[in-house]
C-alpha cells in the first residue's frame, strides 16, 4: 500500500530515495525546480544528462516521459526527469500530464526506489491551473500500480499545498 503525503517546502532539502524533477526536454536545466535540482544535485546530474543526450536521447526527452540519473549532492540516490506539458486553454493535454507521474512510477520501479518526493509538474512556468494540475497528480499516483511505497508532494508554496492537500487521497 502506498502513502501518499504532502509537505510544503523545497524538494531538494527533501531525503527519498528518488526525486522528480520538472525538466525541460534539453535535459540540461532550466529554471524553477529544473534549476534548483540542477544547483543543488550539482555537476554531476549535468554530466549524467549529457550522457543521455549523446546517447539515447539525442533530440531530448519527450513530452510525458521519464528518465532518471544520479542525484548528485542531493539527499537522494537517483532524480527521475520527467518533461511536463506546457498547459493550452484549447487542447486537452491532462494525459500527457498523467503520464509524468506514470513514468515517473514506472522509472522508480526498475530502480528500486521506495520512496519518491513529486514537485507540481508543470504547475509552474508551464501555466497548468494549480488545482487541476493537483487533481491529475494525486488521481495518478492513487491509480498507478506500483511498488513504491510513499510519494510525498513536495509543494513550494501555500497555494500549491492547499490545491494538493485538498485532494482525496
Amino acid at each position: 500500500m502506498t502513502t501518499i503525503t504532502f509537505v510544503r517546502g523545497d524538494i531538494t532539502r527533501q531525503s527519498a530515495d528518488a526525486i522528480v524533477n520538472a525538466a525541460n526536454s534539453s535535459l540540461l536545466g532550466g529554471g524553477g525546480v529544473d534549476g534548483a535540482i540542477h544547483r543543488r544535485g550539482g555537476p554531476e546530474i549535468l554530466a549524467d544528462c549529457r550522457r543521455l543526450r549523446a546517447s539515447h536521447y539525442g533530440k531530448g526527452l519527450a513530452t510525458g516521459r521519464a528518465v532518471a540519473t544520479t542525484a548528485g549532492e542531493l539527499d537522494a540516490r537517483w532524480v527521475i526527469h520527467t518533461v511536463g506539458p506546457v498547459y493550452s486553454a484549447t487542447e486537452d493535454r491532462s494525459e500527457l500530464l498523467a503520464s509524468c507521474y506514470r513514468e515517473s512510477l514506472r522509472a522508480a520501479d526498475e530502480l528500486g526506489a521506495r520512496t519518491v518526493a513529486f514537485p507540481a509538474v508543470s504547475a509552474g512556468i508551464y501555466g497548468w491551473p494549480m488545482e487541476d494540475a493537483a487533481r491529475i497528480a494525486v488521481e495518478t499516483v492513487r491509480a498507478t500500480q506500483t511498488a513504491v511505497e510513499k510519494i510525498t508532494f513536495v509543494l513550494f508554496d501555500e497555494r500549491a499545498y492547499d490545491a494538493f492537500a485538498a485532494q482525496p487521497h
